[in-house]
C-alpha cells in the first residue's frame, strides 16, 4: 500500500486562522495611522525663552542659559579662623587659666586691690604665692596671645597693601605678633622696675609693678570676646578695634592714676610725671604698632 507524505506543516498558534473581519478593521487602522500620523516638530523643538532664535534651528543650536548662573570665584584668603597654629596658641591661653584657676582664683578675686591700692604696709594680699605666678603667666600668656590676634586684624585693616600677603602665612605671622607682644609686656615691666627705683623705694615699685601685671591680666580678659568675635565676624573689625584701643586706654588710665597716687609727693614730682607719660605711655604703644608692621613686612619680603 503507498505511502503519501503531506507537504503542508501542522498550524501553529501564531498562524492559526483569524476572523476575518477583525483583521480587515486591524489593518485598515494599522495603514491609517501611518499613513496620517507626521511629527509636530520635525526640525527640532522650537524655542520659548529666546523669541529671537528663528524657529527652524536645530535644539543643539540654541542656547542652554540666557544669562550664566554664579559668578567668577575668587582666591581663596586664610585667616586666624581656619589657621591650626593661632587657634591652638588662642586655645591653650584658655585652657592654662583654666587649669590653674583653682589654686590660684585668688589673685583674680584681688585684681581690685592690685589695681587701685596704694597702701604701702604690708598685708594679707601683699604674700604672693607659687599660684598667684602660675595663674598670673597664664593671664599674661593669654593677654599676649590676643593682641597678637588683634594686631594680625589691624594691620591687614589699617594697611590695605599687605592684607593679601597677610593671608599667605598666617602661623608664622601670628607666632611673630605674639612674641612681639611678649616682648613688649616684658621690656615695658623691665622699665617700670627702673623707674620705681631710680624714683621711689622697693616697696613703692611692688605696689606700682603689681598694679601693671594686675591691669595687663584683666586686660587680657576683656580682650579676649573681641579677638573671637573678630575671628568669627571680621567684618566687625571697625567696631572691634574701636572697643580694643577703648579697653586698652581704660587700662593704662586705671594704672597712671595709681603710680600718679604713689609717686606725687610735690610740685616738683608733675615735671616727672608729664615727662613720664610722654616716655613711657605714649612712646611704647607708637613704637609696638611701628615694630609690628615693620615685622610683618620683614616676613613677606
Amino acid at each position: 500500500m503507498p505511502i503519501y507524505h503531506s507537504t503542508h506543516s501542522p498550524a501553529t498558534p501564531q498562524a492559526a486562522p483569524r476572523d476575518s473581519a477583525a483583521a480587515l478593521r486591524d489593518s485598515t487602522l494599522r495603514d491609517s495611522t501611518l499613513l496620517h500620523w507626521k511629527p509636530r516638530y520635525p526640525q527640532g523643538l522650537p524655542p520659548r525663552q529666546a523669541s529671537h532664535v528663528p524657529a527652524g534651528k536645530q535644539l543643539s543650536q540654541l542656547p542652554v542659559m540666557e544669562v550664566p548662573a554664579g559668578r567668577t570665584p575668587g582666591s581663596y584668603n586664610s585667616s586666624p579662623l581656619h589657621d591650626t597654629v593661632s587657634m591652638a596658641l588662642l586655645l591653650l591661653g584658655v585652657l592654662l587659666i583654666t587649669l590653674s584657676y583653682n589654686k590660684g582664683y585668688m589673685y583674680i578675686a584681688n585684681f581690685a586691690h592690685n589695681m587701685f591700692s596704694t597702701r604701702k604696709r604690708e598685708n594679707l594680699f601683699d604674700d604672693h604665692t607659687v599660684s598667684d605666678l602660675g595663674i598670673l603667666s597664664a593671664l599674661i600668656l593669654n593677654t599676649c596671645v590676643t593682641m597678637g590676634l588683634i594686631a594680625f586684624y589691624a594691620i591687614g585693616y589699617l594697611v590695605p597693601g599687605m592684607q593679601a600677603a597677610l593671608s599667605h602665612n598666617v602661623s608664622m605671622l601670628v607666632i611673630m605678633l605674639v612674641a612681639w607682644s611678649l616682648l613688649f609686656y616684658l621690656a615695658q615691666l623691665a622699665l617700670y622696675y627702673v623707674l620705681g627705683f631710680t624714683f621711689g623705694d622697693k616697696l613703692g615699685t611692688t605696689i606700682w609693678t603689681s598694679g601693671f601685671k594686675a591691669s595687663q591680666s584683666l586686660l587680657g580678659l576683656l580682650l579676649l570676646p573681641v579677638a573671637i568675635i573678630l575671628m568669627v565676624y571680621p567684618n566687625t573689625i571697625k567696631v572691634m578695634l574701636i572697643t580694643a584701643l577703648s579697653l586698652y586706654i581704660c587700662a593704662r588710665i586705671v594704672f597712671i592714676c595709681k603710680g600718679f597716687r604713689i609717686f606725687f609727693n610735690n610740685l616738683q614730682s608733675s615735671v616727672y610725671f608729664i615727662l613720664y607719660l610722654c616716655a613711657v605711655e605714649i612712646v611704647p604703644p607708637v613704637l609696638y604698632c611701628a615694630g609690628a608692621i615693620t615685622l610683618c613686612n620683614f616676613l613677606q619680603s
